[in-house]
């Protein structure tokens, strides 16, 4: 019998551990593979998910590693034309944006956790519920045979969430674009500037920004997905694909990143995302189930919020539970339901407009080549975009 059971030990996973650790409840994290699973390389970490991170008393942790970045570049790669592009924070303002690699971030707040927090190799065959003693009941069956009862389940298990579909919401849907993501390594430093550098062509979007001074994350964003994808990329054949076919265009500086890339970081993925209106009217929650992060809102990489949304996630919820919690100490089962409808409420319309302004950003970066979108682009990149990031200076709160 468990108080929490999270299925998912991705960042919306253990950062939900961690949160509900800070308010005095224990979870269990349930993880499938036989370890923790870094896929994407690195990923960029705004304002939103620092006060996050504060919340979750880690932040330190990581602002000592990676250097922030304030402004980039954004270069059209058939005329040369390069924007700049301010990120609206100053140096020391608290309101920084810092890339950092997905794998150390996974790492630091596993061990936030107790050692007996993750149970790896924990496979998720059938969920259901049943009322004891007036109280909803979760019951989780494992692949492995044993039987799993908990007050709360919280679903973080990714894009395709099996606790997502018990909710009765719809699959997420293909936008129609594909990622490549790889990291760059340079024993001897890369020696470039701190800035966020991305290349724009017709129906492809590039970039790349350093982490520190040896690595250097990059992407490559495309309509067309890279050759044998559907049955599975070597890291080197995709590697070949990026710098001799779909980037073969691109600048050198771009290419030569590429080049330089860490064969065991590369992944290729379709870009998914759940339909904003899905995420407004669907179950978020039912009889002490929900979910966070990629399971909730899955969006496009266009404006970095997905692994920042699911650390919002991860206090917000953790807050609500908090206050099930009796003076004895223990998550009264009365109260947890109030609880995720609050949750729900206070994520439902945050999400939805993360995933629309995400997918509209990706639209306007990347899709046609004809006069009126090379003015909307540049509409969007002087005008826009800066407004699009004031949603990342949301702060989803503390934790008591």
């Amino acid at each position: 019998m468990e108080d929490v059971v999270i299925v998912g030990a991705g960042i919306a996973g253990l950062a939900t551990a961690v949160a509900l650790k800070k308010v005095g409840v224990r979870a269990l994290v349930l993880e499938r593979s036989e370890g923790l699973r870094a896929a994407g390389a690195a990923l960029t970490l705004f304002p939103n998910a620092w006060y996050a991170l504060d919340a979750l008393g880690i932040s330190h942790k990581l602002t000592s590693i990676y250097t922030p970045f304030y402004k980039g570049y954004v270069t059209d790669v058939k005329t040369k034309a390069i924007q700049e592009v301010s990120y609206g924070a100053s140096k020391g303002s608290g309101d920084e944006q810092r890339a950092v690699n997905r794998k150390v971030l996974l790492q630091v707040l596993a061990a936030e956790l107790p050692s007996n927090t993750i149970r790896f190799s924990s496979k998720l065959t059938s969920i259901e519920t049943q009322v004891e003693q007036g109280s909803s009941i979760c019951i989780l069956a494992l692949e492995d045979g044993t039987i799993i009862k908990s007050k709360v389940v919280i679903g973080c298990d990714g894009v395709h969430s099996r606790i997502a579909r018990w909710l009765g919401l719809d699959s997420p849907v293909d936008s129609g674009r594909s990622a490549i993501r790889g990291l760059a390594v340079y024993p001897q430093g890369h020696g470039l500037n701190h800035e966020f550098q991305q290349f724009v062509d017709v129906s492809k979007r590039a970039g790349f920004v350093p982490l520190n001074d040896k690595e250097i994350y990059w992407f490559f964003l495309c309509k067309a997905p890279p050759k044998d994808a559907d049955i599975g990329v070597d890291p080197s054949l995709l590697l070949r694909d990026v710098v001799d076919n779909l980037a073969k265009d691109f600048p050198p500086l771009y290419l030569d990143v590429v080049g330089q890339s860490d064969l065991s970081a590369l992944t290729w993925a379709p870009l998914i995302f759940r339909y904003p209106w899905d995420v407004i009217l669907g179950n978020l929650t039912r009889a002490h189930i929900t979910v966070a992060g990629d399971a909730m809102h899955p969006m496009t990489p266009d404006l970095g919020q997905g692994g920042c949304s699911a650390l919002e996630d991860a206090v917000v919820l953790a807050r609500h539970i908090g206050s099930s919690i009796s003076k004895l100490g223990k998550l009264e089962t009365c109260g947890v339901g109030f609880a995720l409808e609050r949750y729900a409420r206070e994520r439902r319309w945050r999400a939805a407009m993360l995933i629309t302004a995400s997918f509209l950003s990706g639209w306007v970066s990347q899709d046609g080549s004809s006069w009126w979108m090379r003015f909307l682009r540049d509409v969007f990149y002087n005008f826009i975009l800066g407004k699009a990031f004031s949603a990342s200076r949301y702060d989803c709160g503390k934790l008591c």
